[in-house]
């Protein structure tokens, strides 16, 4: 099997071509906020490969990949409320204004490497990773799958809804984090600023579709099919099924990280609004519109619902939903194999029949 197949070339040239042309037309064909809301799009786009990745080719329908989403972008927002230092409303060099407001003393153990753009970047993968792996050590070996995976998997992402909304958790509470200022010593409304941030997000999500489709070509990936289509036939066989999902599960979770960690930036601001389980369910949605067991169409998916959703909620901002609702149900009666399998059903058949010598 090739590392890359037809729809992963098609889609990364469009991705090359999407990074190049962007830029150019900025400010003369397209608004000035071009580059960060379509950085904003590439992130939904990593989202939807981590998702496609353990629900496409290992049968895992996660309804909580938003959380890890979430934990990665709070990861980044942390770093960012740290780099405003004195320049924050109550001028305080070591806290934040919400623990100011709050009438924190000091910061938090968990807060402390925060401080650090290395270890910030380490703590994207492993929060997450960590969480993925703790999670799916004791799911998974207890054989937890199907339709009873995906309702503790929402369960997890809308307790830590709960939790992050509490303000003696001590990430901002209902409010979040925002009012960032830099990164590096850049200022984030910059345009070079904008400009690195979405070469990022593309260079992440090529990183991302590549990696994802190493696992998938090798025989790792081809044990995680056999465990979509019979578990039971592939555990038999001598396989030990928990662990290879629990393999494919951290990964997906630490992808997801970094695409919500390149989200913060982008739009500025990260409330435990990102842990509703309803932000989880859409993810299923695009990577159910795009093509599920894709990757490329998984991506594709996250970027033509991402995009509908900007248009819509400017045209008709009370529509959003049903329209939304109505896409779903759609793909679902007549595009079940979403737009790349239906597009590859278009393709004439190859010739099967050889002429036999007489």
């Amino acid at each position: 099997m090739r590392l890359i197949d037809r729809n992963m070339t098609v889609f990364l040239g469009g991705l090359f071509i999407l990074t190049v042309a962007i830029p150019l037309m900025q400010g003369n064909i397209l608004p000035g906020y071009a580059i960060q809301l379509a950085g904003k799009y590439l992130c939904y786009a990593l989202l939807a490969v981590a998702l496609d990745l353990v629900w496409g080719y290992a049968g895992i329908l996660s309804l909580g990949h938003g959380a890890f989403f979430a934990l990665g972008a709070y990861v980044m927002g942390m770093h960012l409320m740290r780099e405003i230092g004195a320049r924050g409303v109550y001028a305080n060099p070591e806290l934040p204004d919400f623990m100011v407001f709050l009438n924190w003393d000091s910061l938090p153990w968990y807060w402390l490497a925060s401080g650090s753009f290395a270890a910030t970047l380490a703590l994207i993968l492993l929060v997450p990773g960590c969480l993925a792996f703790v999670f799916g050590w004791f799911a998974f070996r207890a054989r937890v799958s199907g339709v009873y995976l995906s309702i503790i998997t929402q369960a997890m992402t809308y307790a830590l809804m709960l939790a992050f909304f509490r303000n003696e958790m001590g990430f901002g509470g209902n409010n979040g984090l925002t009012d960032f200022k830099d990164l590096l010593g850049v200022s984030l409304s910059s345009p070079e600023m904008r400009l690195v941030l979405f070469i990022a997000s593309a260079l992440a999500l090529a990183g991302g579709l590549l990696l994802a489709r190493a696992i998938t070509a090798s025989h790792l990936g081809r044990v995680l099919v056999a465990i979509r289509d019979a578990e039971s036939r592939t555990r038999f066989l001598g396989y030990r099924v928990e662990h290879y999902k629990l393999f494919v599960w951290t990964v997906s979770a630490m992808m997801a990280g970094v695409a919500g960690a390149l989200y913060v930036p982008q739009v500025g601001i990260v409330n435990p609004g990102e842990f509703a389980p309803a932000n989880s369910i859409e993810v299923v949605i695009w990577v159910a519109l795009g093509g599920r067991g894709t990757l490329a169409g998984a991506a594709l998916g996250a970027i033509v619902v991402a995009l509908a959703r900007t248009l819509l909620t400017g045209w008709l901002p009370d529509a959003w939903l049903y329209a939304l609702g109505a896409l779903f149900i759609l793909v679902t009666l007549y595009l079940p194999k979403g737009i790349v399998g239906a597009l590859g059903d278009l393709r004439p058949a190859r010739k099967q029949s050889k002429e036999v010598p007489a």
